[in-house]
């Protein structure tokens, strides 16, 4: 097949676009320009967000699916879909999980969970995208696969509450710095591979029970964020972590800008039933422990020294917190 992504070089569809390559499918990346693609790629350049550059860009050219990771709200959607309609058998456009309530009023979490995010404006701009996708469905025919992932993290991503692209969690931990966790630290979450989600996303591409669905992809293992700061110290081999519990609260009280991460996410519990992608696809399965996931994460930072260093944005936030009277 003939796959154009919008967005092919990011923390997951790298993976995504790496698989489906391997599967002997011909990929597409649209990009500005500034940055090279994958010599094994063929790039389109544009700028996604310039409607008259777009089209011009696309004329002529048709694919099999349209992988979009890069569209944000409803604005940038009427840009894709102008662009984009007729030209495709499938458009999977990439949302999110913070599309649902939070906190969730049933767990696990479904599909069917009811959407509206209180605490995200960025949940709440996925959602509207989602909707005004699903009207050009109605409208237009236009043949949609919604996917919603949850907290995915590659090999240059440590996650945490705070951050999770980066090195800032680690760089704290390894100087015996201190850092924060919500409540007690014992609320419940997911953390998905790329690798692992490529593996679900690939059997939806062209996949024709996939049409006019909506999926999630998340691992199965649940994990206590003691637990992940747990793991993340042991692949680190740092000092024994100097974690101060704060209440969700308080935290946001002290940092507003953590109110959508915490009260919009990570404060709650994440546990989803993927029971839907793997009736349409059977062989998803999540392989990669979170245990091997995050010693592949360090040792990717120390082939690459260079980024072994805090965010300067992200330190800030973790100081603003801990030193708030």
């Amino acid at each position: 097949m003939n796959i154009l992504f919008l967005g092919g070089t990011g923390n997951i569809s790298t993976d995504c676009t790496k698989l489906l390559h391997q599967q002997g499918h011909q990929i597409t990346v649209l990009t500005r320009g500034h940055n090279p693609v994958p010599q094994q790629y063929q790039p389109l350049v544009a700028d996604r967000h310039d409607p008259k550059q777009l089209k011009k860009a696309l004329e002529g050219k048709s694919f099999d699916v349209v992988a979009d990771f890069t569209t944000y709200n409803t604005s940038q959607a009427q840009i894709a879909f102008d662009a984009l309609n007729g030209k495709c058998k499938q458009y999977i456009f990439v949302s999110t999980v913070c599309v649902y309530q939070k906190p969730e009023p049933k767990l696990p979490i479904t599909e069917n969970t009811p959407r509206g995010n209180q605490f995200s404006q960025y949940g709440r701009d996925k959602e509207k995208t989602e909707d005004f996708f699903l009207d050009k469905m109605s409208s237009d025919n236009f043949p949609l696969t919604i996917v919603r992932p949850a907290h995915t993290y590659g090999e240059t991503w440590i996650p945490n509450p705070v951050a999770s692209s980066g090195f800032t969690l680690a760089w704290r931990l390894l100087n015996k710095l201190p850092i924060f966790l919500h409540d007690d630290g014992q609320s419940l979450w997911t953390l998905t591979h790329t690798t692992d989600f490529a593996v679900g996303f690939a059997g939806l591409v062209g996949n024709k029970n996939a049409l006019g669905e909506a999926f999630q992809i998340t691992s199965d293992v649940i994990l206590t964020w003691n637990q992940i700061i747990r793991e993340i110290q042991l692949a680190l081999d740092a000092p024994e972590p100097q974690i101060e519990y704060i209440s969700t609260e308080e935290i946001c009280r002290r940092d507003p800008s953590m109110e959508p991460k915490l009260k919009g996410d990570k404060a709650n519990h994440g546990i989803f039933d993927c029971s839907k992608i793997k009736r349409i696809v059977p062989e998803f399965q999540c392989n990669v422990s979170f245990r091997q996931g995050i010693r592949q994460s360090v040792q990717w930072f120390k082939d690459h020294p260079e980024k072994m260093v805090p965010d300067k944005n992200v330190n800030a936030i973790y100081e603003k917190v801990l030193n708030a009277k």
